[in-house]
């Protein structure tokens, strides 16, 4: 089950399962994308997540994960917090954006996703920035093939990324694969050569997840011990989606049309079904 490098390789089976945790994943991504607005508290918003996880037959994958624990069910960042942001009582309001990631474990298998979204109207440069952070998580699959590298992956995210403008791509987190646990081997830096890095094979499963600010690379750890805000306040976006390879192209497991149609959009193919 698991190659010399201690990737964890699956049967078609196990895909399936994780396609099932994917689904109750991007399932409640939407949930949460339409309850977003201005006077709502983050701490509603996870709960929220956490019933409709319970509700499907999973268990929020993040709650109670590493040290100290993690309190709730999704991460909450708000404007300048990049990702781990902990929900509680703050009070979303008009022109904020806030990124929520997401994982559901159901029969032992993991399914991690993220999406940022828009409270109300924001800034162009704003909203830019959360459409070239999507797009480059996207470039990043059409870009990934059977036989290929995890290097091609990250290669395509930065390439897309530095094509639209001067915004900082943090290299201190990264993607990562996904099956049994929520994080295994291979990483997926957001960043890289191309051609390098393990090979891509039928079976293995990944969370490619760009986190992209509008100013620094550089972040710091809030007292809590998990938020991650920019080191100089600018406001960052992250988006998530956990993929996998079969031999007719990726299959994006937490995408509710498995990523059918933007694929088709970028003119690559589309693996799922």
């Amino acid at each position: 089950m698991f190659s010399s490098r201690g990737i964890q390789v699956k049967t078609p089976e196990q895909i399936e399962k994780m396609r099932v945790a994917g689904l109750l994943v991007g399932e409640t991504l939407e949930l949460l994308r339409t309850s977003v607005r201005a006077g709502i508290t983050t701490g509603e918003l996870d709960a929220i997540a956490e019933d409709n996880i319970r509700s499907g037959g999973g268990v929020p994958s993040f709650k109670g994960y590493g040290d100290p624990p993690f309190p709730a069910s999704i991460c909450a960042s708000v404007n300048d917090q990049v990702v781990h942001g902990i929900p509680g009582e703050q009070v979303l309001g008009d022109g904020d954006i806030i990124s929520i990631d997401c994982g559901a474990i159901v029969d032992g298998w993991h399914g991690d996703a993220a999406i940022t979204v828009a409270v109300g109207e924001v800034p162009e440069d704003v909203r830019e920035l959360m459409r070239v952070t999507e797009e480059s998580m996207w470039r990043g699959f059409a870009a990934a093939r059977l036989g290929g590298r995890v290097g091609d992956i990250s290669h395509a995210v930065e390439s897309y990324v530095r094509s639209q403008g001067d915004y900082g791509i943090l290299e201190d987190f990264t993607g990562h694969g996904i099956g049994t646990e929520m994080h295994q081997p291979p990483d997926v830096p957001n960043f890289g050569r191309a051609g390098r890095g393990p090979k891509l094979v039928r079976g293995m499963a990944l969370a490619v997840e760009p986190m992209v600010t509008l100013g620094t690379k550089r972040t710091e750890v809030l007292d809590d011990d998990w938020t991650i805000v920019t080191a100089d306040q600018s406001w960052a976006a992250h988006f998530e989606n956990t993929f996998t390879l079969t031999p007719d192209g990726p299959w994006i497991l937490t995408a509710l049309d498995g990523g059918e149609a933007k694929l088709a959009e970028l003119g690559a193919a589309f693996g799922g079904r």
